[in-house]
């Protein structure tokens, strides 16, 4: 993937981070997007001291004007998209009988609606080059579902259906399209669990730990990488065994 160029949406903590690094460590020239234009920054700095192409664009991704103009934008000052990672995601968790419509209504378009977006964004290039990756990061409870996440789950759910339906609409163009779903990750927003959940939540996952956003990062690696030309339409499970 050397000198492509990767969009990696969520880029500036936890799994995006990690996507942005690995997806950088092998060659491709990454733009970084996110809300925090200062974590950016911070990540750019830290890709460029390693000798390597780094762009950060700050985008919301609960708005088709930032997405569409982020994506112009990276496109026209920093090359045009051939791999997309769609990572940005929100929880606001809360049971499904007491759920405001709000809470339900932000995190599907942040999670699901926003990552549609990129992609229609982003689809015009690839096709026009014969090459594009699409890789979007759903989540173990997508397939598994989980009580009191009836909006995080369907969007990620959802992604999951957006990614077949993408992946055999583009699959003549050569243009692959995979989901990773990851399971319980060390990161900003599993950080607040207590202790005890920990230990429950080690309880049900036979590999005895819980994941780090590298092992995400090395799977979305390889489906961005010409090994996984292949594959298509796909869920790859970073999840420690956790749901089979």
């Amino acid at each position: 993937m050397t000198n492509r160029t990767a969009f990696i949406t969520g880029a500036s903590r936890g799994i995006g981070r990690a996507c942005a690094m690995a997806l950088s460590d092998a060659g491709a020239r990454v733009a970084v997007a996110a809300r925090n234009a200062d974590q950016l920054e911070e990540l750019a700095s830290q890709i460029r001291s390693e000798q390597r192409e780094a762009f950060p664009i700050a985008v919301d991704m609960t708005s088709a004007d930032s997405i569409k103009e982020a994506l112009a934008k990276t496109a026209k000052d920093f090359g045009p998209v051939s791999i997309l990672v769609n990572n940005a995601g929100i929880t606001k968790d809360g049971l499904a009988m007491r759920m405001k419509k709000d809470d339900w209504d932000s995190v599907i378009a942040t999670n699901l609606t926003g990552s549609f977006l990129a992609i229609q964004q982003v689809l015009p290039a690839m096709m026009r080059e014969r090459w594009g990756r699409i890789i979007n990061i759903s989540s173990v409870v997508g397939k598994s579902g989980n009580p009191g996440q009836a909006n995080y789950v369907a969007s990620k759910a959802g992604l999951i259906g957006l990614t077949k339906a993408i992946a055999q609409e583009m699959a003549s163009r050569n243009i692959t399209v995979n989901a990773v779903a990851p399971g319980y990750i060390e990161t900003d927003m599993t950080h607040g669990l207590s202790d005890e959940l920990k230990t429950k939540m080690l309880d049900h996952i036979p590999l005895k730990r819980i994941g780090r956003p590298e092992d995400v990062a090395a799977a979305v690696r390889f489906l961005a990488s010409e090994e996984a030309s292949y594959i298509t339409g796909h869920v790859l499970d970073v999840n420690g065994g956790l749901y089979m």
